[in-house]
């Protein structure tokens, strides 16, 4: 079987590494052509731009992107609609909005062209370890899609499945990744608290490894968080700065969408903004408040 892939970074190159590994043809580009090159020395057909890159399948084509939501997306995808046949499938497997999924899907079906939106979970890890994946399709290009599916994926049995049509990919994947803020923000919160009982004096890093086995917190998340500690507690080189990709953005909106009450992962996304804050100019207002109606001192930089 043969595959397009555009983008070629850390996770879309070791997804086209996988692919070959199990036997793929896989052509590739990417606007760096460093990247493609790279994957070149392990078998990957590197193309110079997309036109050459279609020109390297055969009908009907499969080309799947792993490109940042947004502009990049919009545009690549608008310049393969002119290149592509109809019959070929288009793949977005980045973190898209899935309205946005959803719209694209049906401009590419007025040309004839399948459109199927994955997400992919598994981030640097998934070459050796495999990738989680859910997609959203027409039922036609399943068939087309399954062989994908079971070589990205830790099991051919494990790992996958299809969500339901176009938007249940981006959309279970956007819900996964709000999840995935709000057990991070619980581990974070009660390994904080520990941290600050000076009195009883204990190891964290010690303490993770432990709770890896046996316990109800068990999991992925801790097992990383036991793995970085061990070098490294006092975390004094580490900026308390966590950016946000953007589908805590939209799992949140979608909740007040449709009026369902997320507050653990709603309020995990408010810290994530309060710690890109360099101002913190709402902290310094309480502080003034508290000055003014109460005569309280005031600490000064």
């Amino acid at each position: 079987m043969e595959i397009a892939f555009i983008g070629l970074g850390r996770m879309g190159g070791n997804m086209a590494r996988r692919l070959m590994r199990s036997g793929f043809r896989v052509v590739g580009y990417d606007h760096n052509p460093t990247a493609a090159q790279a994957l070149a020395a392990e078998g990957l057909v590197a193309a110079a731009s997309l036109s050459e890159l279609v020109g390297q399948l055969s009908a009907p084509r499969t080309v799947w992107l792993m490109l940042p939501a947004g502009e990049i997306t919009e545009a690549t995808l608008n310049t393969l609609s002119t290149l592509l046949a109809p019959g070929d499938l288009l793949i977005d497997g980045g973190n898209a909005y899935y309205k946005d999924s959803q719209r694209r899907a049906a401009a590419l079906a007025e040309k004839g062209i399948q459109f199927a939106d994955v997400g992919v979970s598994g981030g640097v890890w998934g070459l050796e370890n495999g990738y989680g994946l859910m997609y959203g399709s027409p039922e036609a290009v399943e068939g087309r899609l399954e062989p994908l599916m079971k070589a990205l994926a830790p099991a051919p049995d494990k790992g996958w499945l299809r969500a339901g049509p176009v938007g249940a990919g981006h959309f279970t994947k956007m819900v996964h990744n709000g999840i995935e803020y709000g057990m991070m923000q619980a581990l974070a919160e009660g390994l904080n608290l520990i941290h600050h009982k000076r009195d009883l004096n204990v190891d964290l890093a010690a303490l993770t490894e432990a709770w890896r086995y046996g316990t109800v917190i068990r999991s992925w998340l801790l097992d990383l968080t036991a793995q970085y500690l061990a070098s490294d507690q006092s975390l004094e080189r580490i900026a308390p700065v966590v950016e946000d990709s953007g589908e805590g953005r939209w799992t949140v909106l979608e909740a007040i969408e449709l009026g369902v009450p997320i507050p653990v992962i709603t309020q995990s996304l408010y810290t994530r903004f309060e710690s890109q804050d360099p101002e913190d100019y709402d902290e310094r207002l309480l502080a003034i408040m508290r000055k003014m109606f109460g005569g309280h001192a005031v600490t000064k930089l």
